[in-house]
Parts: structure tokens; sequence; C-alpha cells
């Protein structure tokens, strides 16, 4: 996988051309802000498919809210959470080092980290984490991420030869870098991602990290991929 010059993206137009037709799914995005009270509300939902989350977010409260709408999940970390890596399922029972174990991360999501997962009808890839300022877990240089990006889109190519799917979400914690991330090292996004969704050319990126403190927050197009900031909390078709 090679590396294109990178460019900034600007805002684009509201809705991107689909790349493929899939089932519409109504989907609660959320990602580094607890907004109090929302698993009460969220349960007044019944049209939700799925909840996204994109990172730094309780455990507790997501499995709340997938709790409350009675429906199954997908995540990636941020930097503030725990380090859940090293863990697979089979046959519906969590391994670690080829053993049994108890599934540190919110009941009711598939970790999509570093991974191609299929959840309500809808296929998303997933990298966690953000660009390293400090020691701590779900932090990355750019080369490791870019090395973990390369291992995804590989898996994605495989899946996408086995069944004839491509990948529908990217589903990170980060932004790519110079489209919606900001200038201060720690909230620097990741050059890497360009290339990934060049390759896999998925209709939506949803990541967060980037908080708006009350700012409008335009969505911004990579190609026809659409990348939009679920600090908070989104509600979105997708």
């Amino acid at each position: 996988m090679t590396y294109p010059e990178r460019k900034r993206t600007e805002p684009g137009p509201r809705f991107p051309i689909p790349r493929t037709l899939s089932p519409m799914v109504r989907a609660l995005a959320v990602s580094d802000e607890v907004d109090a009270g929302l698993h009460v509300r969220a349960a007044r939902l019944r049209d939700v498919d799925l909840i996204v989350a994109a990172g730094d977010l309780p455990f507790d409260y997501l499995t709340d809210l997938s709790d409350a709408v009675d429906k199954p999940g997908v995540m990636v970390p941020g930097n503030h959470d725990p380090d859940i890596s090293g863990f697979s399922q089979r046959a519906g029972m969590w391994m670690r080092a080829g053993h049994p174990s108890e599934w540190p991360g919110p009941a009711g999501y598939d970790d999509a980290d570093g991974r191609v997962v299929d959840v309500a009808g809808l296929r998303f890839a997933g990298l966690g984490g953000c660009v390293r300022y400090r020691n701590g877990p779900n932090q990355w240089t750019q080369g490791e991420q870019a090395r973990r990006a390369r291992k995804l889109v590989r898996a994605a190519r495989r899946c996408e030869r086995r069944d004839g799917r491509g990948v529908d979400v990217l589903l990170t914690h980060a932004p790519p870098r110079r489209c919606g991330d900001r200038e201060d090292p720690p909230h620097h996004g990741f050059d890497c991602l360009h290339a990934v969704v060049e390759a896999l050319r998925p209709r939506l990126l949803l990541h967060g990290h980037i908080h708006p403190f009350g700012e409008p927050v335009p969505d911004r197009f990579i190609g026809a991929t659409r990348v939009v900031n679920v600090v908070g909390r989104r509600v979105l078709e997708l």
C-alpha cells in the first residue's frame, strides 16, 4: 500500500455518492463526551439499529446505551480507554492467548480496533487510538499506526475476496491528518488514514477525539468518503 501526497480536505457536499447498495441502518454514534441521561432517552429511539462508539467513553456508559436500545454495538478504543487488545471471539467465547477470558470491554460490543467486523448488516474496519503524546495504551506513532493500517487493509481485502463485500464504515478514534484535526500535537490526525480511505473506499469515516467546544463541526470529504466527527452523540443513517 502506498501513501499518496496528502491534501487538505475541505467541507464537501452534504451527501456523497454511495459506492455500493446496502441496507439502510440507523445508528446512534457516540464518542468522548458523556451525555447524562442519554441511556434513558435512548430507550425511546426504537428505530436505532446499532450503537457506534469512537472511543473515550466509560464502558459502563456504553453498556447502558446498548441495554437501553437493546441493539448491538461496535467500538474502537480511545487514548483514555484501558488496554483491551489481544482478545478474540471463538464460538461466542472471548479468548486471550488461547485461553477463555472475560471480555474487559463494554458488554454487547464488537471491538473493531485493527479488525474487520460485520454488525447490523454493515461492514466496519477500525483503528483506535491517537497520535502518541505520552505513555499509555491506545497511542501510536505515525509509523506504528501506518503498520496497523496496512494490516487492516489486507484483512479487509481478504474479506472482500471471500464474500464480495467491501467496507461500509471506517471507524477511528482520531481523524485523518488535516481533515478536522487540530494543530496541537495530541490532536494531530493520522496521515495513514488517507491511504486507508483510498484503498477501501468506505462510504463513511466516523471519528471522535476532537472536541468541538460548542463550535459547528462540518462534515468533510476525502473523495466520496464522508468524514464525520461524532464527539458527544450523532444519529446517522448509514
